[in-house]
């Protein structure tokens, strides 16, 4: 079964490829520039790198969020572009747990980092065991501060991984004390290998009902909501 891998959850665009049984190819492009012209040329290169047509592909699976709005948008767009137009499945996979399964030599708990701006984080916890991913708590957008405080409760050592876990570095440390440990470096970004071990045997879905997991409004929507609340209000 060939698989093709996308995410674009954060800047950094991961693309993979694999038979099914062997990663045949991966791109980790981590620097900030617009995925919607960077996507498409990265899949082309990296199918004509192991002389794979696009009708030989016979799986997708794509991160849909969370993460930046425009970044996952562009990734599930093009994911369901290319499954309407080969006819073949789509797999959709939570960003956050494709990058904490991208550290899958730790056993215990692993609590993966998109930075959300203001003190907050798309965040979820995961438990990682023996190669399996076992999610914890749900994948949520929440100011750090509070997060924190959640996952003291759990009375265990936490491994935070992704490389905007350093902007918040600072706070967890001072919270969580030693029960906190930083991955940093070496799990900066989601592999492509670890997207595709969770969404290979994933259950395939209608390309129709995948949508991206934004975790919160954006906040046009949500002052939009705001601005008609107070007009409601007003007009009782």
């Amino acid at each position: 079964m060939n698989i093709l891998a996308i995410d674009t959850s954060t800047y950094t665009l991961s693309i993979g490829l694999s038979d099914g049984d062997t990663m045949l190819a991966e791109q980790v492009t981590n620097v900030k520039k617009n995925h919607s012209v960077r996507v498409m040329p990265a899949i082309e290169s990296l199918m004509n790198e192991v002389e794979m047509r696009p009708d030989e592909l016979d799986k997708i699976i794509v991160a849909n969020g969370p993460g930046s709005y425009t970044g996952v948008r562009i990734g599930v767009t093009i994911a369901k572009t290319l499954a309407w137009t080969l006819q073949i499945p789509i797999t959709a996979v939570s960003g956050l747990a494709s990058l904490a399964a991208s550290a899958p030599l730790i056993q215990g708990l692993v609590c993966p980092i998109f930075d959300a701006r203001r003190g907050q984080v798309f965040t979820g916890l995961y438990r990682l065991s023996n190669g399996f991913v076992e999610t914890v708590k749900e994948d949520r957008n929440i100011p750090i501060v509070d997060w924190c405080h959640e996952l003291i409760e759990m009375d265990e050592p936490v491994l935070f991984v992704g490389q905007e876990s350093v902007l918040h570095e600072k706070v967890i440390a001072e919270l969580m004390g030693s029960a906190a440990a930083f991955a940093g470096n070496s799990v900066p970004y989601t592999r492509p290998a670890a997207l595709i071990s969770l969404g290979q045997s994933a259950q395939h879905q209608d390309p129709a009902v995948v949508i991206p997991n934004y975790a919160r409004l954006a906040e046009a929507e949500a002052k939009w909501l705001e601005s008609n609340a107070k007009k409601d209000k007003s007009s009782e």
